[in-house]
Protein backbone atom coordinates (compact mmCIF):
# COMPACT_ATOMS: atom_id res chain seq x y z
CA UNK A 1 0.00 0.00 0.00
CA UNK A 2 1.28 3.36 -1.05
CA UNK A 3 1.54 6.11 1.16
CA UNK A 4 -1.32 8.25 -0.66
CA UNK A 5 -3.36 4.99 -0.06
CA UNK A 6 -2.25 4.84 3.49
CA UNK A 7 -2.94 9.02 3.56
CA UNK A 8 -6.33 8.78 1.89
CA UNK A 9 -7.28 6.03 4.57
CA UNK A 10 -6.40 7.54 6.86
CA UNK A 11 -9.60 10.64 6.05
CA UNK A 12 -11.95 8.37 6.20
CA UNK A 13 -11.16 6.16 8.99
CA UNK A 14 -13.52 7.39 12.14
CA UNK A 15 -11.28 8.67 14.99
CA UNK A 16 -11.89 8.08 18.27
CA UNK A 17 -14.07 11.11 18.92
CA UNK A 18 -15.89 10.24 16.21
CA UNK A 19 -16.63 6.95 17.09
CA UNK A 20 -17.34 8.66 20.50
CA UNK A 21 -20.44 10.78 19.13
CA UNK A 22 -22.16 7.24 18.37
CA UNK A 23 -22.68 6.15 21.58
CA UNK A 24 -26.19 6.18 21.62
CA UNK A 25 -25.54 3.48 19.01
CA UNK A 26 -24.87 -0.30 18.88
CA UNK A 27 -22.54 -1.74 16.39
CA UNK A 28 -25.42 -2.44 14.10
CA UNK A 29 -26.42 1.55 14.10
CA UNK A 30 -29.35 0.45 16.62
CA UNK A 31 -30.29 3.02 19.45
CA UNK A 32 -29.07 2.38 22.88
CA UNK A 33 -31.73 2.57 26.02
CA UNK A 34 -30.71 3.81 28.72
CA UNK A 35 -31.96 5.52 31.76
CA UNK A 36 -35.40 8.13 31.59
CA UNK A 37 -36.21 6.31 27.94
CA UNK A 38 -39.75 5.38 27.11
CA UNK A 39 -40.54 2.43 25.92
CA UNK A 40 -44.12 1.05 24.24
CA UNK A 41 -44.33 -2.65 25.33
CA UNK A 42 -47.36 -4.54 23.32
CA UNK A 43 -47.57 -8.38 24.26
CA UNK A 44 -49.93 -10.04 21.50
CA UNK A 45 -53.02 -11.58 23.77
CA UNK A 46 -51.90 -10.03 27.16
CA UNK A 47 -54.15 -6.45 27.59
CA UNK A 48 -52.79 -6.24 31.38
CA UNK A 49 -49.00 -6.16 29.94
CA UNK A 50 -49.29 -4.20 26.84
CA UNK A 51 -48.35 -0.42 27.44
CA UNK A 52 -46.17 2.30 28.55
CA UNK A 53 -42.75 1.94 30.40
CA UNK A 54 -39.70 4.29 31.79
CA UNK A 55 -36.21 2.48 32.19
CA UNK A 56 -35.50 3.34 35.54
CA UNK A 57 -32.50 4.64 37.05
CA UNK A 58 -31.11 1.24 37.82
CA UNK A 59 -31.95 0.49 33.95
CA UNK A 60 -34.60 -1.55 34.72
CA UNK A 61 -38.32 -1.98 33.34
CA UNK A 62 -40.74 -3.13 35.52
CA UNK A 63 -42.69 -5.75 33.67
CA UNK A 64 -46.14 -7.01 35.15
CA UNK A 65 -45.72 -10.88 35.49
CA UNK A 66 -42.15 -10.26 34.39
CA UNK A 67 -40.79 -8.29 37.07
CA UNK A 68 -37.99 -6.32 36.68
CA UNK A 69 -35.94 -6.57 33.33
CA UNK A 70 -32.62 -5.15 32.68
CA UNK A 71 -32.79 -2.29 29.65
CA UNK A 72 -30.25 -0.09 29.84
CA UNK A 73 -27.30 -0.91 27.66
CA UNK A 74 -29.57 -2.83 25.02
CA UNK A 75 -31.08 -2.20 21.91
CA UNK A 76 -35.26 -2.34 21.54
CA UNK A 77 -34.66 -5.91 19.95
CA UNK A 78 -32.86 -7.15 22.79
CA UNK A 79 -35.12 -5.78 25.32
CA UNK A 80 -37.81 -7.99 23.91
CA UNK A 81 -35.57 -11.13 23.72
CA UNK A 82 -35.32 -10.44 27.75
CA UNK A 83 -38.70 -9.80 27.82
CA UNK A 84 -39.67 -12.83 26.00
CA UNK A 85 -37.46 -14.95 27.90
CA UNK A 86 -38.95 -13.82 31.32
CA UNK A 87 -42.63 -13.83 30.52
CA UNK A 88 -41.89 -17.23 28.88
CA UNK A 89 -41.23 -18.29 32.78
CA UNK A 90 -44.09 -17.14 34.31
CA UNK A 91 -47.56 -18.21 33.17
CA UNK A 92 -47.85 -16.49 29.51
CA UNK A 93 -47.22 -19.43 26.98
CA UNK A 94 -44.93 -18.41 23.75
CA UNK A 95 -45.33 -14.78 24.17
CA UNK A 96 -45.13 -12.61 21.44
CA UNK A 97 -43.60 -9.08 22.41
CA UNK A 98 -43.00 -6.08 20.54
CA UNK A 99 -40.75 -3.08 21.59
CA UNK A 100 -40.29 0.29 20.17
CA UNK A 101 -38.91 3.84 21.81
CA UNK A 102 -41.43 5.95 22.48
CA UNK A 103 -39.32 8.73 23.97
CA UNK A 104 -35.76 9.40 24.31
CA UNK A 105 -33.96 10.40 27.36
CA UNK A 106 -33.58 14.58 27.71
CA UNK A 107 -30.73 16.24 26.46
CA UNK A 108 -29.28 19.49 29.13
CA UNK A 109 -27.87 22.68 28.22
CA UNK A 110 -26.45 25.53 30.12
CA UNK A 111 -23.96 28.35 30.43
CA UNK A 112 -24.54 31.46 28.10
CA UNK A 113 -28.57 30.71 27.03
CA UNK A 114 -31.55 32.41 27.80
CA UNK A 115 -33.63 28.96 29.07
CA UNK A 116 -30.62 26.56 30.39
CA UNK A 117 -32.28 23.50 31.48
CA UNK A 118 -33.69 19.99 30.37
CA UNK A 119 -35.09 19.50 26.87
CA UNK A 120 -36.60 16.33 24.93
CA UNK A 121 -34.59 14.75 22.34
CA UNK A 122 -35.42 14.85 18.53
CA UNK A 123 -33.69 12.97 16.19
CA UNK A 124 -30.83 14.62 13.77
CA UNK A 125 -30.73 17.62 16.61
CA UNK A 126 -27.52 19.38 16.41
CA UNK A 127 -25.73 21.21 18.61
CA UNK A 128 -27.23 25.13 17.04
CA UNK A 129 -30.33 23.37 17.24
CA UNK A 130 -29.75 22.73 21.18
CA UNK A 131 -28.80 26.62 21.51
CA UNK A 132 -32.22 27.50 19.63
CA UNK A 133 -34.15 25.38 21.33
CA UNK A 134 -32.85 27.08 24.82
CA UNK A 135 -34.15 30.62 23.36
CA UNK A 136 -30.60 31.51 21.79
CA UNK A 137 -27.57 32.86 23.03
CA UNK A 138 -26.97 35.29 26.08
CA UNK A 139 -25.10 38.59 25.04
CA UNK A 140 -22.31 37.34 26.22
CA UNK A 141 -21.72 34.05 25.10
CA UNK A 142 -18.96 32.96 23.20
CA UNK A 143 -20.82 31.84 19.84
CA UNK A 144 -17.63 30.37 18.48
CA UNK A 145 -17.10 27.13 20.34
CA UNK A 146 -19.61 24.71 22.30
CA UNK A 147 -18.33 22.19 25.22
CA UNK A 148 -20.40 18.56 24.31
CA UNK A 149 -19.91 16.09 27.21
CA UNK A 150 -21.77 12.65 25.96
CA UNK A 151 -23.93 10.73 28.13
CA UNK A 152 -22.07 8.18 30.25
CA UNK A 153 -18.57 10.72 29.65
CA UNK A 154 -16.29 12.05 32.33
CA UNK A 155 -15.31 14.62 29.73
CA UNK A 156 -15.68 17.79 27.77
CA UNK A 157 -14.69 18.40 24.10
CA UNK A 158 -14.82 21.46 22.59
CA UNK A 159 -16.25 21.71 19.06
CA UNK A 160 -16.49 24.69 17.17
CA UNK A 161 -20.24 26.50 16.59
CA UNK A 162 -20.26 26.35 13.02
CA UNK A 163 -19.36 22.28 12.67
CA UNK A 164 -23.32 20.19 12.60
CA UNK A 165 -22.30 18.29 15.30
CA UNK A 166 -25.45 16.18 16.64
CA UNK A 167 -26.40 15.84 20.25
CA UNK A 168 -27.33 12.48 21.49
CA UNK A 169 -29.78 11.91 24.26
CA UNK A 170 -28.50 12.37 27.79
CA UNK A 171 -25.42 15.05 26.39
CA UNK A 172 -24.98 18.08 28.18
CA UNK A 173 -24.33 20.81 26.16
CA UNK A 174 -22.18 23.82 27.70
CA UNK A 175 -22.09 27.31 25.62
CA UNK A 176 -19.61 28.97 27.51
CA UNK A 177 -18.78 33.00 28.39
CA UNK A 178 -16.68 35.75 26.03
CA UNK A 179 -14.27 37.32 27.44
CA UNK A 180 -14.79 40.74 25.65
Amino acid sequence: MSLLTLGAASLHAPSASAQQRLSAASPSGAYILGPSDRVRLKVYGEPDITGEYEVDANGNVSIPLAGQVKAAGMTTKQLERNITAALAKGIVRDPRVNVEMLAYRPFYILGEVKKSGEYPYRVGLTVLDAVATAGGYTYRANEGKVYLRRSGSTVEEIYPMDAPVLIYPGDNVRVPERYF
